[in-house]
């Protein structure tokens, strides 16, 4: 293992805490950005000015700013997110029992994103301007004009209320098989726009990698047109690919939010949308920062990968 080896993860973790700094500065500012005093917004306008006090003791927003901003580090260093006053029970916990079921809506759908796109946009390279490429280019613009809100419950009609094969909402309760199925048209949701988008840059990747000089060679060379294609052109030709993946994963964070209201999925994405409804702003502070914090180590992964996609990249 060579020291450069070595060096360039460990860059790219330091250059990832200047980031992960402003993620969490911008989710402290958060509950001082919001317009009048949030405080009077949670107890309503008939609350005593006691009560009042009373609350914003409780928050700590009594104390100087300064102070306020040490004190959210120091919560956050030692996995202390504070307290909901709705729920009654600590953000981080609240927060550790829905992100299972967030992540692995969006590691599933990002999975069905990822397994549809690579086939479907290596085909349509492939057949370049002939029909297969013209249909996989329509189904991509289809994929692409429908949002989450309406292909869910177009979904929901049909496969759980006409055909009745898959159930409408919740994550279920009678065990691991019961929780995938429960899963299917969440993440089928999630990863059908994923893998619109993802189809479409793998077709542009994979035509710009197939008409490289070495491409040419290898086959003068004789190997075989699946070794070129896959082990040659693709491997390629998944930088930009994977450049992609990591943005949107963003998307599907966000998406997640829309999702899980729709299928009423326990993530944190229904978790964040009850915490604002409610003007829970300990609780929506500690949902966005954990979305931010994941978006963040997702990229960092995205990074890394690059070199285990090309090892020129290691150089």
């Amino acid at each position: 293992m060579t020291r450069s080896t070595v060096w360039r993860p460990l860059r790219r973790v330091l250059l990832t805490l200047p980031v992960l700094w402003v993620v969490v500065s911008v989710v402290f500012l958060l509950i001082h950005l919001v317009p009048g005093d949030p405080i009077v917004q949670m107890l309503g306008e008939g609350a005593t000015a006691s009560d009042i006090d009373a609350l914003r003791h409780a928050y700590g927003l009594d104390a100087p700013l300064l102070q306020q901003y040490t004190h959210y580090w120091h919560g956050i260093l030692h996995g202390n997110l504070g307290q909901s006053l709705r729920l009654h029970d600590s953000v981080t916990h609240l927060i550790l029992q829905r992100y299972p079921y967030t992540l692995a809506l969006t590691l599933t759908a990002l999975v069905i994103g990822v397994a549809t796109s690579i086939p479907a946009g290596i085909a349509s390279a492939l057949h370049r301007n002939r029909w297969q490429d013209r249909s996989l280019g329509v189904l991509s613009l289809v994929g692409l004009s429908f949002p989450n809100f309406a292909l869910g419950p177009i979904l929901i009609l049909i496969f759980s209320i006409f055909l009745g094969w898959l159930p409408v909402s919740t994550a279920g309760n009678g065990g691991a098989g019961d929780f995938l199925l429960h899963l299917i048209l969440p993440a089928i949701t999630l990863g059908l726009s994923l893998a619109a988008v993802l189809t479409r840059m793998v077709r542009t990747a994979m035509l710009e990698e197939l008409g490289q000089d070495y491409i040419r060679t290898a086959r003068a060379k004789g190997l075989p047109e699946r070794t070129v294609v896959y082990r040659h052109a693709l491997r390629n030709a998944l930088i930009p690919v994977l450049t992609v993946i990591g943005l949107q994963f963003g998307s599907l964070l966000a998406g997640a939010i829309v999702t899980e209201t729709i299928f009423s999925w326990p993530g944190i994405g229904r978790l964040t949308i009850s915490a604002i409804y409610n003007r829970d702003y300990a609780l929506v502070q500690g949902c966005i920062l954990a979305v931010g914090l994941t978006y963040v180590a997702v990229n960092l992964l995205t990074d890394i990968a690059y070199t285990v996609a090309n090892p020129r990249m290691r150089m």
